[in-house]
């Protein structure tokens, strides 16, 4: 039998859960309805605006904003109705399918980023002093490894 959780054990976890909520909650809320953009949205177009050519094969696409590919399909059909992104074959082979984000996209972009960048700072890192910040990043970095941008 597992034996219960500990009490800073539990504390540690329902602390990770309530925060997470929390805040993407807030950044959802603002984002949503200063710009009409979900969270999910603003991350499709965050990672194609990084990628070499603004463009990426919808499978890399779902890889970097952790979604299944079929929601991701979802998220990218209501950006290419709304303008944002342009799908399009691969040269090299017609099953595969490139997302590339639009110059209309990449504006809606800039300006949810300083609403999403504010909101960050708001209501996650300018709530913690530089030691905090290095303790939480080095809390989460020993359960999911060093994290690159991508």
């Amino acid at each position: 039998m597992i034996p219960n959780l500990t009490d800073a054990e539990l504390r540690a976890w329902q602390a990770l859960l309530h925060a997470h909520h929390d805040v993407t909650s807030k950044l959802e809320m603002e984002l949503r309805e200063e710009h009409g953009l979900s969270l999910g949205d603003y991350d499709v177009l965050l990672r194609l605006a990084r990628a070499p050519g603004r463009r990426l094969r919808m499978t890399d696409l779902a890889t970097r904003v952790m979604m299944s590919p079929s929601g991701l399909t979802r998220v990218v059909d209501r950006l290419v109705l709304d303008g944002l992104v342009r799908r399009e074959r691969f040269d090299g082979d017609a099953r595969v399918m490139l997302a590339q984000l639009t110059e209309r996209g990449r504006s809606v972009l800039r300006r949810a980023a300083r609403t999403h960048l504010r909101g960050i700072r708001e209501h996650y890192t300018g709530r913690l002093n530089l030691a905090q910040l290095r303790n939480v990043t080095s809390a989460l970095e020993t359960i999911t490894g060093p994290h690159e941008p991508h």
